[in-house]
């Protein structure tokens, strides 16, 4: 079995996502409902957005880029940002 870790995360591709498009992402301005319990329903979520930034950043929305994009973003354990994200959001409600 191969370790895939890559600075602490479950992978290059879930490390990248948090990088690039979840950096200084805060779920609770972009969500009205956005429940601190629910890694899940919040993995999901961001899953959605992620596919709505690269769809929206596509000059040619279908094709094999398009085809490309995904298949990086299906390898992204989306939970694990989430959990990141919410972990976040409770260490700035105890500093605040």
């Amino acid at each position: 079995m191969t370790d895939t870790k890559y600075n602490g995360w479950t992978n290059y591709e879930t490390w990248r996502v948090n990088l690039e498009v979840f950096d200084d992402f805060e779920p609770a301005q972009y969500y009205s409902a956005f429940n601190p319990e629910d890694v899940h329903g919040l993995g999901q979520s961001l899953k959605a957005y992620a596919e709505e930034v690269i769809f929206d950043c596509a000059e040619v929305p279908k094709g094999l880029a398009h085809d490309y994009a995904m298949a990086f973003l299906s390898n992204v354990n989306f939970r694990e940002i989430a959990q990141h994200l919410i972990d976040d959001y409770y260490r700035q409600e105890v500093t605040a």
